[in-house]
């Protein structure tokens, strides 16, 4: 296992686990370990506790057989497999056996010097016991997977035999009776590859998974239309060409699937990773961040590579013919101002080397600082390029006119207009496919760049599929089945384009933190100090008052996180950071409220306490962000909303250190969680007041800008104080309203959030 379960003992198996089924399966024999090998070594036991051990062995042994029993009928189903079983099986159950003994007291008052061998005087025996049994176990479920990746595997070459059968055909009565034996097949195709999906553990191969099985659903309706059509009209060579192209990416889509349950290496997943921009600036700004603990951690020349590197793949933007000149401009300028950062960078690296300093210098502090400011400005402004040309994309091809002039074109049999609207969806396939990579770019998340690569290799391939199809119209106007293939590829034209509506939204939601890999608190509990206690990890079953009472607490969370993003929506700046870390409580919010429910992804009371810490982190980033804000206002003003925010700044402390407190027994963690909500909640409850004060004050500070901008004194004040660019903007570093020195000051404090 990946982790260990029982403090520093150390129960690994040596086995992967790939799937979450074998891993919520080993979770309760895990916890029952736990409980036997943990219990506190008293002098004196309590006849309650003897027999509490006692049956916690016994239900362990009874389990173990019972489980066995599975393990070695499935054996006797797979002969290739009932050596490994069989051996995993019997290790099983002697581990079981022993477990059984060890915490067999016999009377409650039987004493050790009698020399009965116990779980209290063999601990080392109970802890070899339990790594036996838990790699035993492992092994088995590991193996029984194994019969799963062969019903798929065996499902495929089912599906591939029909495949080459239908595309043989030579008659409309064999294509029908082959095609129901081939919709049967894929029937059972899907249903065992979504499981599988959502069994993954892995997001990368979730999403792979996701995509594969995306083709085949698709594909097999342009299969029977396009496979009718070609025996309709046998001696058209677009008919013949149509449907080559259904059959081939059919036969990629079942490989692919393949591929990722037997876990074989493939050239389209070793691609997938070094493409993105979003991955190079993360480990640029890794890089530089390490600086501050280790000064020796890197090297000016390899910062400088690999900032090289990332400018190099910026040129999938800047050399677009689709990108304006003004965000080619902005682009390239952004990437002037990053080298020149990193080199004042490598000076003060160098300074400080010279000095032999220990650690970073205030110098190489404020030069960390700005390389990530000028890296993040960067990542937002590739981001507002591919999004906003994605967005604009969908806007035009949502009316879908090509598609509609090329089906009026292909019944009037006008093989000149076909041509025609075809270069012009040509053209629109070409813009969507850069656009697709552009987001690729950009999507922030490995699973996402994969959707991203899907969605390209979909336009890539089914607009000439569209071409062809309407070509075989035009050559048979009168042809039924021609019409309804060429309506079914358009379809599935149509269909992508809402996929990528989707899509766009995913990676807006990652940018702006609403969701994603940001937040690895959501998985299961990892060793350290999280779960140093183990005895508040135990599951603590609630009775009907606190029941009542936590669901109480946890409707509030709901209501006030709903209420949070309702407040959200009305900002005009969605980008702002005051909107960015609402919005993030109010997500983490939603999350502990699902916890009340017994559901989402917080499992655990330590689960439960992490969030809460992080939660407070949050509201801590968001009282700066408060303080910085009231910069921009007047006396009265400012002191209204630092009055909110001392009182938010407190709440999170309190959350904080409540978090942090260790606790044992069930009525403290349950006081412990109960707290917990109930402070967050009134986090919450502070930030939805703050939210419509602060939005109203905004929209005042920049109304009162805008006007004092028109009056000439005061043009007159800002030219002779403030640096200006060619049009009379503020120079580049004052790009949210807040003076350069300002800028400066809250510098830190945006990047560390950023960074997350």
């Amino acid at each position: 296992m990946a982790s260990s379960p029982c403090g520093n003992t150390n129960f690994d198996s040596g086995l992967e686990i790939k799937t979450r089924s074998v891993e919520q399966t080993l979770v309760p024999l895990v916890s029952q370990i736990t409980t036997l090998i943990n219990h506190k070594d008293k002098p004196k036991k309590s006849e309650r506790t003897l027999a509490a051990i006692h049956r916690v062995g016994q239900a362990v042994n009874v389990a173990v057989g019972r489980f066995v029993a599975v393990g070695e009928a499935i054996a006797s189903e797979n002969q290739e497999l009932k050596d490994e079983m069989g051996q995993a099986c019997f290790e099983a159950r002697r581990a079981g056996d022993a477990i059984a003994q060890l915490t067999d007291m016999g009377s409650a008052v039987q004493s050790q010097s009698d020399g009965h061998v116990t779980v209290f005087s063999d601990r080392t025996g109970m802890v070899k016991a339990a790594r036996l049994l838990l790699s035993s176990v492992t092994k088995v479920l590991v193996l029984a997977d194994r019969i799963v990746i062969k019903q798929i595997i065996t499902s495929r070459s089912k599906v591939l035999v029909t495949l080459d059968k239908l595309e043989r055909v030579s008659t409309f009565q064999e294509f029908v009776q082959i095609f129901g034996q081939f919709g049967n097949e894929m029937v059972e195709f899907a249903h065992l590859t979504g499981d599988r999906q959502n069994d993954l553990k892995d997001e990368k191969k979730k999403a792979r998974m996701a995509a594969a099985r995306a083709v085949l659903e698709k594909c097999t309706m342009m299969l029977l239309t396009a496979s009718k059509t070609c025996l309709r009209h046998p001696d058209c060579e677009s008919a013949r060409i149509n449907k080559d192209a259904v059959f081939h990416r059919m036969r990629c889509a079942l490989e692919q699937v393949i591929e990722i349950v037997t876990e074989a290496r493939s050239c389209a997943e070793s691609k997938v990773l070094p493409t993105s921009i979003y991955n190079s600036i993360k480990d640029f700004k890794s890089s530089v961040e390490c600086l501050r603990e280790n000064l020796y951690s890197s090297t000016p020349q390899s910062m400088t590579s690999q900032l090289e590197s990332l400018v190099e793949r910026t040129e999938d933007f800047t050399d677009s013919p689709y990108t304006s000149h003004e965000q080619r401009q902005a682009i390239l300028g952004l990437c002037q101002l990053a080298h020149q950062d990193i080199q004042h960078l490598a000076y003060a690296w160098t300074e400080a080397q010279s000095v032999h300093a220990k650690e970073a210098t205030e110098e190489m502090e404020v030069a960390i600082l700005k390389s990530c400011q000028s890296i993040n400005d960067l990542r937002r402004e590739l981001h507002k390029v591919a999004v906003g040309r994605a967005t604009d994309l969908l806007k035009v091809h949502g009316e879908h006119l090509p598609l509609r002039a090329l089906k009026a074109v292909g019944v009037e049999g006008n093989l000149e207009a076909v041509a025609e609207y075809s270069r012009t969806l040509t053209e629109q396939k070409e813009q969507l496919v850069e656009t697709c990579r552009l987001l690729c770019h950009v999507s922030g998340t490995e699973p996402l760049e994969i959707t991203c690569i899907h969605a390209e290799e979909t336009f890539h391939v089914i607009g000439p599929q569209i071409i062809s199809a309407a070509q075989t119209l035009a050559l048979h106007p009168s042809s039924k089945i021609a019409k309804e293939n060429l309506e079914v590829f358009c379809e599935a034209w149509e269909s992508q384009l809402c996929d990528m509506a989707l899509l766009l939204k995913e990676i807006n939601d990652v940018f702006e933190g609403k969701r994603g890999d940001k937040r690895p608190y959501l998985s299961l509990p990892r060793p350290g100090k999280h779960t140093a206690n183990l005895k508040s990890a135990k599951a603590v079953k609630l009775d009907a008052e606190e029941q009542t009472s936590m669901a109480k607490l946890g409707l509030e969370l709901r209501l006030l996180s709903s209420d949070v993003d309702s407040e959200v929506e009305k900002w005009e700046e969605q980008e702002h950071d005051i909107v960015r870390q609402s919005q993030s409580i109010a997500s983490m919010a939603y999350n502990m409220y699902l916890f009340t429910r017994g559901e989402g992804l917080l499992k655990t009371t330590l689960d439960l306490f992490h969030q809460a810490e992080v939660l407070s982190e949050e509201g801590l980033q968001l009282c700066s962000s408060l303080r910085t804000f009231s910069t921009q206002l007047v006396d009265e003003e400012r002191s209204v909303l630092l009055t909110e925010t001392e009182k938010l700044l407190g709440l999170c402390q309190q959350l904080q250190i409540g978090a942090k407190t260790p606790v044992q027994g069930k009525t403290a963690t349950f006081q412990k969680v109960d707290s917990s909500i109930q402070t967050s909640r009134n986090i919450v409850t502070v930030v939805l007041s703050l939210l419509p004060l602060c939005n109203k004050l905004h929209k005042k500070y920049k109304s009162e800008k805008t006007s004092l901008s028109s009056l000439p004194e005061w043009r007159e004040r800002q030219d002779a104080s403030t640096p200006v660019t060619d049009e009379g903007s503020v120079s580049s570093r004052n790009t949210n309203g807040f003076g350069v020195k300002a800028m400066e000051q809250h510098m830190a404090a945006l990047n560390l959030l950023e960074s997350k």
